[in-house]
């Protein structure tokens, strides 16, 4: 059980390393550069070890795949886009609020009403809405919430695309998501993407957001209830705000603490029941 929540607490700061080290790649590449990059290696690394030509879809379970696939894709990009211009802990609070979505609309308890107005206040205090509130840009606000939007889809898609093909599912929708990113990125960015200033970073990009914390949340979930992995994910938001701060120095003000904190009680709330959306997938629902 220990080992269990290490790994999955492990994962989630894996991610928001990952993110990190995304958010310095971004002004080299750009943020189409960097999810081409991410998508792309982890495309290549899939491919090296899942060999998915042995489980190609059938002509009924395509389409369901391919909306997972251009779901995940769209949302790492508007992940990317959002980190542009806002900090990392407040681009994972406003993203987090997909999941929390799908889990709210979802239940039938009365006390979720409670956590969608907890919700609600954290999305709240999150945006320069009151007075004396730092700056936001509101494109990285907006794209943030996009990002937000495309988990959401990705969880419905991804269960129904999980009992449709199984484990395969994944490795074909990361394939899709790569080709719609990686023409793009590269678009955008040209030669630099194959500069050896920038191929290590966008590696270690691709390992820790995708490879390394995927590998270590399915050995949590062999352990874990669905209630617990919930309630331990809620705690993603205020992991990506202290990576902010250690790694990248962005300090956040007083209010956007509480912001953080009031998504994270919204989010152990209702994902912490056995309904919610740790229960929606055959797989951990990916953060971008």
């Amino acid at each position: 059980m220990i080992a269990a929540v290490v790994s999955l607490v492990v994962a989630m700061l894996s991610f928001q390393v990952g993110a990190a080290v995304a958010k310095q790649l971004i002004p080299m590449v750009g943020a189409p550069g960097t999810t081409a990059l991410r998508l792309g290696i982890s495309a290549l690394l899939l491919i090296a070890m899942q060999r998915p030509w042995r489980t190609v879809p059938s002509r009924a379970t395509f389409p369901i795949i391919l909306a997972y696939g251009l779901s995940l894709g769209t949302m790492n990009f508007m992940f990317y886009q959002a980190l542009r211009t806002i900090p990392l802990g407040i681009a994972v609070g406003l993203e987090f609020t997909g999941p929390l979505a799908v889990a709210l609309l979802g239940s039938r308890r009365t006390l979720d009403v409670f956590w969608l107005a907890m919700a609600m206040l954290g999305v709240s205090l999150l945006l320069p809405l009151t007075p004396g509130s730092a700056p936001l840009d509101p494109r990285g606000v907006a794209s943030a919430l996009a990002a937000g939007a495309c988990w959401a889809v990705y969880i419905v898609c991804g269960k129904k695309a999980g009992h449709a093909h199984g484990a395969a599912a994944s490795t074909w929708g990361m394939l899709i998501a790569a080709c719609l990113v990686v023409p793009v990125g590269v678009a955008d960015a040209g030669r630099v993407l194959w500069s050896m200033a920038v191929l290590p970073m966008g590696a270690a990009v691709a390992v820790m957001s995708s490879a390394l914390p995927y590998t270590l949340e399915m050995t949590a979930l062999r352990h874990l209830s669905m209630k617990s992995y919930g309630t331990l994910t809620s705690l993603e938001p205020a992991l990506g705000a202290l990576t902010g701060l250690w790694l990248l120095h962005e300090q956040l003000t007083l209010v956007h603490w509480l912001g953080i904190g009031a998504v994270m009680m919204a989010s152990a709330g209702t994902l912490g029941n056995e309904s919610g959306v740790a229960d929606v997938g055959d797989e951990p629902p990916a953060s971008a």
